[in-house]
This record gives C-alpha cells, sequence and structure tokens, in this order.
C-alpha cells in the first residue's frame, strides 16, 4: 500500500513533486550500509518494508537507483547522485530540528572517536566538562572505524592520522616509547634495562593490516629508529584495539608501544613505567573534525574551546 499510495500521489502532483521523506531517508540508509539488512537495523523495520521502499522510490522516478548483483548491492549513476543530495539534505534537516529544539530542552552533543582516545584520554577528564556545562548530555561512540558525520548524525569526530594529511585541528603531538608494568620485571628476573633486551619479553601491540609473523606494524616505526629492526621477541599478544593492549601491559603480561600523551595518566600513578628513555616522535596525530552544519551549535563550540584548553593549544 505505501508504494502504490505513492505512486498515486506522484500522478495527482506536478513532476517536480518531492517523494515522502520515509522513502528518501530508507534509501538513503541503504545507499550509505550498501545493505537492506543494516538499513533496515538502522530504521528498526524489516529487510521487506525497506525493499518495498526502494522499488517505490524507483518506480516513481522512473530509474533504477541499485544495481542487484550477486551478494553485493551497488548505487547507478542516478542512485549516487540522489544519495548524495539524501545525505546532505537529511543532515541540514537533522541539524534544524535540533537548533529548534535545543532552547526548550537540553542539549546533546554527539562524538566519535578511537577506542584508546577515549578510554585513556577524553573519558577521564570528561566530568570536568559536563560539570562546567550541566545542559549539555554528550553521546560518545568510541568505534573502530571512522563515522561519517553527516549521514550518521555525529557533530564532531577526534581522529588519528598521518601528520601533514587530513582535514581538521591538530590537537597534540604524540611520541611513542615502550612501556610496561613495574613488577614485570621483578615478576620475570629478566633484564629490561637496555632496547635490546625487549627481545627476552613478549610485545604487546595492536593487531594491524601490516603485521608480519617477525614484527607487529605497530611497533616496526619505534624498532626501526633504534636499529632493532631483527629484533624477534620471545612472544606476541595482539589486539584489537589499542587499549586493550594497554590494559594488558598494566596486568603484567609483556611491553607495549606507550603513546604520550595517552599513557601519561598511567605513568604518573606508577601503574606504568618507561623501562628506559628511548621514545621517538610519532609520525601520526589526533585531530578535532567538526561537522560544518553542527559547528554553530553551543554545545559544539563550547566543546571545542574546552577541547582545545585541554590539549593545550586553545587560544
Amino acid at each position: 500500500m505505501e508504494g502504490f499510495a505513492f505512486l498515486q500521489l506522484m500522478q495527482d502532483k506536478p513532476l517536480d513533486h518531492l517523494p515522502p521523506l520515509p522513502l528518501l531517508a530508507a534509501f538513503e540508509a541503504a545507499a550509505r550500509h550498501l545493505s537492506f539488512t543494516q538499513a533496515a537495523q538502522e530504521r528498526f523495520v524489516t529487510q521487506s518494508a525497506i525493499s518495498r521502499q526502494i522499488r517505490a522510490l524507483e518506480e516513481a522516478l522512473g530509474v533504477p537507483l541499485f544495481e542487484r548483483r550477486h551478494r553485493a548491492l551497488v548505487l547507478t549513476e542516478d542512485g549516487q547522485r540522489l544519495h548524495a543530495a539524501c545525505a546532505a539534505a537529511l543532515n541540514t534537516l537533522r541539524v534544524a530540528v535540533r537548533t529548534v529544539r535545543e532552547p526548550h530542552q537540553r542539549q546533546v552533543l554527539a562524538l566519535t572517536t578511537t577506542p584508546g582516545f577515549a578510554s585513556l584520554w577524553l573519558i577521564p577528564r570528561l566530568t570536568a566538562f559536563t560539570r562546567a556545562h550541566p545542559g549539555v548530555d554528550v553521546r560518545l561512540d568510541a568505534g573502530l572505524g571512522n563515522r561519517n558525520l553527516a549521514s550518521e548524525g555525529f557533530d564532531l569526530a577526534i581522529r588519528y592520522s598521518p601528520v601533514g594529511s587530513g582535514q581538521g585541528q591538530p590537537l597534540f603531538a604524540e611520541a611513542m616509547l615502550p612501556v610496561c608494568s613495574p613488577r614485570l620485571v621483578s615478576e620475570l628476573g629478566l633484564p629490561l634495562r637496555e632496547p635490546a633486551d625487549l627481545a627476552r619479553h613478549t610485545l604487546l601491540h595492536l593487531a594491524m593490516d601490516g603485521d608480519s609473523p617477525g614484527m607487529p606494524a605497530e611497533w616496526e616505526p619505534w624498532l626501526n629508529a633504534w636499529g632493532l629492526a631483527d629484533l624477534r621477541p620471545v612472544a606476541r599478544l595482539s589486539f584489537s584495539s589499542y587499549a586493550e593492549a594497554i590494559a594488558a601491559a598494566v596486568a603484567g603480561q609483556g611491553v607495549a608501544l606507550g603513546r604520550r600523551p595517552l599513557v601519561d595518566a598511567l605513568l604518573a600513578s606508577g601503574q606504568l613505567v618507561t623501562p628506559f628513555d628511548a621514545g621517538i616522535a610519532s609520525a601520526r596525530v589526533y585531530r578535532l573534525i567538526i561537522d560544518p552544519a553542527a559547528r554553530a551549535r553551543p554545545a559544539v563550540k563550547a566543546f571545542e574551546r574546552w577541547l582545545l584548553e585541554q590539549c593545550g593549544t586553545g587560544g
């Protein structure tokens, strides 16, 4: 009935009449995920409902929006054009609705970042922000992949990217150095006084695509800098997130590559120590990225100002 009612409406209206918003929203979700199943989950409907909405939209427009291939869904050229417009329009509408609502209710700040930055650096500091801004509720997403700010409803992101590339405001420089629990050496009875001693210990690291049987990709820049490209540790433990690798180091499971300032609090508390002074500058940096449509929101401005002050880059 949904598709039939829409077709009847199109026949009674001018050709430039816009399709109903639910059909466009369903299409935008399906096009973003390239999956009717994921779009259905996001919109809390059945897969068949999404399929009917897409079919009704395609019939009304008179063009296919997707190519259904074996185990794959691909946007047509018309589909790509419509998706770009829908994503931008829906985000503009989402921000406008929020702007109208905010003077009359609590503000929500939607932020996405990496698990390591969230758990090691941001979350311990968030109380200071929420106390200073009691009318703002923070919605924090700490996922492994980069979220699309506009289409997924996020105001800003803190991302980890190579120095000299990427958009956004750099937050702070990063240094890398080995860290471990202070009880690691005392319990194992193995020396850890210089970089070469790492061969006697378990290396903890973030699992990465470039990992080889001999060397973890995360450790490669540091080992190369200290002339230890051929170092082979007695064992390796890999983790899906950086925060997990650091938690393992705190638990005395091995030696992790600490990233300062993310591990500064753990070093200050004595939960981690640096067995020797051998830091190098990181080739990556954290950046603050703000959705242009959300930049004027008071909550976003307040968080940006607070974050830059925390990072020492404010003013």
